[in-house]
């Protein structure tokens, strides 16, 4: 899958770039040289294995100017020797974090695994502690020749991928326009679904599901009811015939779907309600999926980073083949999503949508 390119001026672009790493750099040195004209310094452990984590805390501790104290070093598992203060493994990070009064975590290990990487940022973010990433010995080398003068060992941050100020307020408008037109425009279509879930079986029309939203928060998620009053009761009986991977539950020919109810999930147009969840700021237009109660009781923790931003309406789930996708691939996507958000990138995965709905590809 191909992520759509912003098409800018390359002067433009030349002129942002400058700009901002200007400003970062600017702000750097400005607080550093506060910091340090204070007596503060930084707590930061480093966390990896072998001889590249010893070179990357010596860089730090003899830089007579280092605004960062390294306090020790965790290791994803065997404790090495390389001179440091050992300070446990991963499973300690917890406490070592509140113990050692951290103020960053350095991954300072080239080969150090994806999955406890996520992980480890998760726990670090959810604690307001900062991560960084350091680069191997050659950049560092590299880096030093050209340095910025104020730092001694390259950084590069790893925020959450969170939407905040200006981002949030540009994608908080866009769902408000975005929901609003959608209710006013689909008003008819909505009113006709209505009366058919109404007159075709019995139960609630809106069929209120307890999902997970951001910072893992329950909120009700709505739908059009699809099936029979006693589906819920019925899942247990059925859990052998699920037809998804991982903490998904999908079957094809569901016999809990009423007949409404089917036409209404071949289309997806079950999942119209939520427009309202937008408006009330329990979801986004776009983002990733939320999910049953059940299915989220059944995620890995590397899955729950998902949770940092607000669930969405639709995602790169509904135009990247949906229920085809093995479970692991449908949360990276997600990541995909997160870390490459942009408005346009919104706007494209929205009219995306309305052939992948068409089609059905992977719906059911």
């Amino acid at each position: 899958m191909r992520l759509p390119r912003i098409a800018c001026r390359p002067g433009s672009l030349a002129f942002a770039l400058l700009y901002v790493s200007l400003l970062r750099a600017g702000y750097e040195w400005l607080t550093g040289a506060l910091l340090r004209a204070a007596g503060y310094r930084r707590r930061a452990v480093l966390v990896g294995t072998g001889k590249h984590i010893r070179d990357v805390a010596h860089a730090l501790i003899d830089s007579q100017h280092s605004p960062i104290e390294v306090v020790g070093f965790l290791a994803p598992a065997a404790v090495p020797e390389n001179g440091l203060r050992a300070l446990g493994s991963l499973s300690d990070l917890d406490r070592v974090l509140s113990s050692e009064r951290v103020d960053e975590v350095i991954i300072a290990d080239p080969d150090f695994p994806q999955v406890e990487a996520v992980e480890l940022v998760d726990r670090c973010n959810q604690r307001g502690v900062r991560v960084r990433l350091a680069p191997s010995t050659m950049e560092i080398l590299i880096h030093r020749a050209e340095f910025v003068p104020g730092q001694s060992v390259p950084l590069f941050e790893l925020g959450p991928p969170v939407f905040e100020g200006v981002d949030f307020a540009l994608k908080r408008t866009f769902d408000l326009i975005g929901a609003t037109f959608l209710l006013v425009v689909l008003s008819p279509l909505l009113l006709a679904i209505t009366i058919a879930v109404r007159v075709s079986s019995r139960g609630p029309i809106i069929f209120r599901s307890v999902r997970r939203g951001i910072g893992q928060r329950p909120f009700e998620c709505l739908k059009f009811r699809t099936m029979h009053s006693d589906a819920e009761e019925r899942q247990a009986e059925l859990d052998t015939l699920n037809e998804a991977t991982g903490a998904l539950f999908k079957i094809r020919e569901d016999p809990r779907l009423t007949p409404v109810g089917r036409l209404l999930r071949r289309f997806s147009l079950d999942e119209l309600p939520q427009l309202i969840n937008v408006l009330r700021g329990e979801m986004s237009l776009v983002g990733p999926r939320p999910l049953p109660q059940r299915d989220y009781e059944m995620l890995d923790d590397w899955h729950r980073k998902r949770y940092l931003v607000l669930p969405g309406f639709t995602g790169l789930w509904q135009v990247s083949g949906r229920s085809e996708l093995d479970f692991d691939d449908l949360v990276h996507l997600d990541f995909l999503y997160l870390e490459h958000w942009s408005l346009a990138l919104d706007l494209t995965i929205l009219l995306k949508t309305i052939p992948a709905v068409v089609s059905r590809r992977g719906a059911y």
